[in-house]
């Protein structure tokens, strides 16, 4: 089978294999391992409808469906908590790996979502020397994220949602789940919408 190979240069060197989606098995559509502690969340945890997202910050169409997950939260509020997955594909984009690992980065210092934010906004600039630029934007302290980053820290953290992508059938970015079922159809913000309201049991006003 083909994959791609992601190799971590330092302390305890290991190798990260980043498998392009094409080779995934489709082994399910349901969310594996379900949204839990380990995930980065926004909303309340006992909200009663959740969004995952498996995404690639260097992803153009993730790029356009980063303000449309930002509208659906704001519409649905409180009843709607949302997760965000690593599912970089370097095939495709040579630094989402990088762009994935300063997100994990940002998380181990708690500012994971200003970071988030960040490069999606900027998606057009990843290199390495932009993304030192946002570590400092959103107040991390920047040796340790200078380390970190040299010595990829964060690799196997990144590489755990993507095994967890690939066991959810995930075939390409974005992918989205609502409370741990594959979504297939459309994702503007009416439809989407409306699809996590009906998930709530009830209908939001718009």
């Amino acid at each position: 089978m083909s994959f791609s190979t992601y190799s971590a240069d330092g302390p305890g060197s290991v190798v990260v294999c980043y498998f392009h989606w094409r080779m995934a098995a489709d082994k399910g559509h349901t969310l594996t391992p379900p949204a839990g502690p380990r995930d980065h969340t926004k909303g309340p945890a006992d909200a009663p409808v959740t969004l995952v997202e498996y995404g690639d910050y260097e992803c153009p169409h993730c790029g356009m469906a980063y303000p449309i997950v930002k509208e659906v939260q704001r519409r649905l509020g409180k009843h709607l908590r949302f997760v965000f997955r690593n599912f970089p594909i370097p095939d495709s984009h040579p630094h989402a790996v990088h762009a994935a690992e300063a997100a994990e980065a940002a998380a181990a210092q708690g500012h994971f979502w200003p970071m988030h934010d960040m490069l999606y906004e900027r998606q057009r600039k990843l290199l390495d020397r932009h993304l030192a630029e946002y570590a400092k934007a959103v107040g991390l302290d920047g040796e340790q994220f200078q380390r970190e980053m040299a010595a990829h820290v964060h690799a196997a953290r990144v590489q755990e949602d993507v095994t967890s992508g690939i066991e959810s059938g995930v075939r390409g970015t974005p992918t989205f789940f609502i409370n741990g079922a594959k979504y297939t159809e459309s994702w503007d913000a009416d439809t989407l919408t409306a699809a996590l309201e009906t998930a709530t049991g009830r209908r939001q006003r718009k």
